[in-house]
């Protein structure tokens, strides 16, 4: 029996561009910045002022005073943003689909945020007064179970925890679901909100993020010789998935299909990326896909801005692609987004599903200096109108995870 194949039938976004996904999808291929100053704290004895904050989102206005309360603010991300997905779909969860659909659903580092804040009410108010609801609002995997809960599906409930490459691998197991017929539909994707003054100080202890503090929002600079490190991120993205025999029996809209996905560990260094992990991820991909290297029009980069991951994706690129690496158009949406860990395979995921559907590519922006290490086209500064029949979407996370998914336009 031939696998089924799979389709995104819907998409939902809540990022620092935009509180949906066509805000979201606006401000890439305008080029726009969602960078700017810490607001959720204050930032002034750290060496890192600025981020790329969710703005405008009330969560009031989605949920009621007291589950507000008793949500994680990533996990509230990643509600709304399944619920537009889903209501983009148009799939209605019912008694006759409820148990034949998955949440497969991505996160780095959960509800840090609470795990934080309770964490401090211990040291100052003593054991008593520590939330009851603490723990289940921390866990990784609450997003996969809220989602469960608020839209009734009862399907595979999986929580992918995989640094930055959580939802690139929650989208490649659902798909594998899928097509290997375990369910007919998986809501997918990944949530992150990391900005704490924990996070920030650790991340730049390590080495990992710009101070580029006089210009935030220059500070995301994938490729760009003057790199200096990520910018930390937050937001969700949803993707519906579906099998193809589903979708057209409902009629529904089909944005793209998905048809390879690669899954690998550099098993090298907790934290230091090698080029090896990520080539041999982008060749499982392709090799299931069944496309020539030539084929693929677009990758949407890891791309993180920081010296090491950069130069070693170019090369990964080089090596599965050779002299075709020259010719394909690349760019990296966290020079607009910064870094969503877990979330940002998701929302890449997202980028390269509309690059098909709308024939543009998003830039790379605060391109300046060409680095002699990263010499392909990253789409420099300007969105590009291009068709796109295939685009690869890149995750690489400590850990040496990484993660590769090929979508396409649907071919019959």
């Amino acid at each position: 029996m031939l696998p089924n194949r799979v389709v995104i039938t819907g998409i939902g976004a809540v990022s620092p561009l935009g509180n949906s996904a066509p805000a979201t999808w606006q401000g890439l291929i305008a080029g726009r910045s969602g960078v700017g100053p810490i607001t959720q704290f204050d930032s002034s004895d750290m060496d890192t002022h600025f981020a790329a904050e969710v703005k405008g989102f009330e969560a009031s206005a989605h949920f009621g005073a007291k589950e507000s309360r008793r949500l994680d603010r990533c996990v509230q991300f990643a509600l709304v943003a399944t619920q537009e997905a889903l209501a983009d779909s148009g799939l209605a969860i019912t008694e006759a689909n409820a148990d034949d659909t998955a949440v497969i659903y991505g996160s780095g580092i959960g509800g840090i945020t609470t795990l934080l804040a309770e964490n401090m009410v211990l040291e100052k108010k003593g054991p008593r007064r520590v939330s009851p609801f603490a723990v289940p609002m921390m866990l990784p995997d609450t997003a996969t179970g809220q989602i469960a809960i608020h839209f009734g599906i009862r399907g595979p409930n999986i929580c992918t925890v995989t640094a930055c490459a959580s939802s690139n691998n929650a989208i490649g197991e659902a798909f594998e679901m899928i097509r290997a017929g375990r369910v007919t539909a998986a809501v997918a994707g990944g949530c992150e909100s990391p900005i704490t003054r924990f996070t920030v100080a650790a991340f730049h202890n390590m080495g990992a993020t710009s101070t580029r503090n006089d210009n935030p929002a220059g500070a995301s600079r994938p490729f760009d010789k003057n790199r200096d490190g990520f910018v930390s991120g937050e937001g969700a993205a949803t993707l519906i998935l579906e099998s193809l025999e589903s979708a057209r029996a409902r009629g529904a809209r089909i944005y793209a299909e998905i048809i390879g996905y690669g899954a690998t560990c550099d098993a090298h260094h907790i934290t230091a990326p090698n080029m090896t992990g990520p080539a041999m991820a982008m060749r499982a991909a392709l090799r299931q896909s069944g496309l020539a290297p030539n084929r693929i029009d677009y990758i949407n980069a890891h791309g993180t801005s920081t010296q090491i991951n950069d130069a070693n994706e170019t090369a990964a690129i080089k090596a599965v692609f050779g002299e075709v690496a020259y010719d394909l158009r690349i760019s990296s949406t966290k020079s607009m987004t910064g870094h969503l860990l877990g979330g940002a395979g998701a929302m890449e995921a997202m980028t390269s599903v509309m690059a098909i559907q709308e024939g543009i590519i998003p830039p790379t922006i605060n391109y300046e200096t060409p680095d002699p290490a990263c010499d392909l086209n990253y789409t420099p500064n300007t969105a590009v109108r291009k068709p796109v029949r295939a685009a690869l979407s890149n995750s690489f996370g400590f850990g040496g995870h990484n993660a590769s998914v090929i979508f396409s336009q649907l071919v019959d």
